[in-house]
């Protein structure tokens, strides 16, 4: 009996290891391999996919100014075959920017989702522009930045001229500022830019990159 266990566990030792080595003889993922990709991906639960485009249909059908002549169901259609993009949806979403969808890209078929919260997102205040300026405050250095954060939840700032068409569509940032993608030229100098909304006018400003505010977050945008 004492034997038979021995050459079982010998047996399963055997078949594990041919297994492994037609695994990677093959190039094919381990099932270790596999299982670790899937933890790693970025994907919503069943509950916060429901949850969020419920969100994000409600907000779609209050603002139809945001977006005439689009319907929600081709919107939906795409959210639903791009399980990452409705990831980044959901961190918008979820540090305040309240996404909602500004336009359709005809040439490309994508739907633009643009931070359309009435002040800057409150999650992300706070920071200064870009890794570059986080690393060189010496002291009192703020959380993150604006750029690394966007990068992590697969966005993009919004540009000048983005920023602009944004406040066609209402009055955003009355109280507070965002950061807006700064040109090169001006960040090679150190600058970065930002902008708000104030006396009926959009004003766009300067500040050295490593600046950061309570009152300072950014907004983002998101092709769909």
């Amino acid at each position: 009996m004492i034997a038979f266990f021995g050459f079982g566990k010998c047996l399963n030792f055997l078949l594990a290891s041919f297994y492994l080595f037609l695994f990677e003889s093959k190039g094919m993922a381990t099932p270790k391999q596999t299982l670790s990709t899937m933890e790693n991906k970025k994907y919503l639960s069943a509950e916060q996919h429901s949850a969020l485009l419920s969100t994000l249909k409600e907000r779609f059908e209050k603002n139809t100014n945001r977006h005439k002549g689009l319907e929600w169901d081709n919107v939906q259609a795409k959210l639903e075959s791009n399980t990452e993009k409705l990831w980044s949806l959901n961190e918008m979403e979820r540090t305040g920017g309240e996404p909602d969808v500004v336009g359709h890209d005809t040439n490309t078929g994508e739907y633009l989702f643009y931070d359309c919260s009435s002040e800057s997102p409150k999650d992300r205040r706070g920071v200064c522009y870009d890794q570059q300026a986080l690393d060189a405050r010496k002291e009192h250095k703020p959380k993150n930045s604006a750029l690394a954060m966007a990068t992590a939840m697969g966005i993009e700032l919004l540009t000048e001229a983005q920023y602009r068409e944004l406040q066609q569509l209402g009055n955003f940032d009355t109280k507070t500022s965002s950061w807006i993608a700064t040109p090169a030229k001006i960040r090679t100098l150190g600058g970065a830019i930002f902008a708000d909304f104030r006396y009926d006018t959009v004003f766009v400003y300067h500040n050295g990159a490593e600046s950061y505010y309570a009152a300072r977050g950014f907004r983002g945008r998101l092709g769909v």
